[in-house]
């Protein structure tokens, strides 16, 4: 199936430079790029972004090149890479706010469970520690307040029930 003639591999090295090629395809061509000319491909792939994107799509851009950068060079901070591509430093690249609000709402899930475990003086099981963590961050950080009321696992399993998409439409666990 490869060697026929409905795939065509395609070698990023071999497409060119990167100010040569539309964006997209310059984004992903960045990947390869040897450290030592990897800011001035980053840099002109950002000003091609300026005057040929607005709004989300430059933005999204700018985050493709600003997490390609921030992987190509591991012993510079994310700061430093901002620094070295000419960034406003008061915008931080979408994949790094998402995968901040991951690792916030996974530290939330656990500290929830801890407090939940020593407040009820019972392991949870799975299907409840499941339940928790289909929990949105704002239901969580309610729930770490409404546990220091809580005296049983059935308190628990009625504040879950009451904040269950079937009970009250205005609600969500999402």
């Amino acid at each position: 199936m490869l060697h026929g003639e409905q795939v065509h591999r395609v070698y990023l090295d071999e497409l060119g430079a990167v100010q040569d090629l539309p964006i997209s395809v310059g984004a992903m061509v960045l990947t390869i790029v040897a450290e030592s000319g990897a800011a001035a491909a980053a840099r002109e792939l950002l000003a091609r972004a300026e005057q040929d994107f607005t709004g989300a799509e430059r933005r999204d851009i700018i985050d493709i090149v600003t997490s390609i950068m921030v992987y190509k060079f591991t012993n510079l901070s994310r700061l430093e890479v901002k620094v070295m591509l000419g960034l406003d430093l008061t915008q931080e690249p979408r994949a790094i706010r998402e995968a901040k609000e991951e690792g916030r709402e996974e530290q939330t899930i656990a500290l929830v469970t801890r407090q939940l475990t020593r407040r009820l003086r019972q392991e949870l099981s799975e299907e409840m520690r499941s339940r928790l963590s289909m929990l949105s961050l704002p239901l969580l950080e309610d729930l770490g307040e409404a546990l220091l009321d809580f005296t049983s696992l059935n308190e628990l399993q009625a504040w879950l029930e009451a904040r269950s998409p079937n009970s009250n439409p205005n609600r969500s666990l999402f």
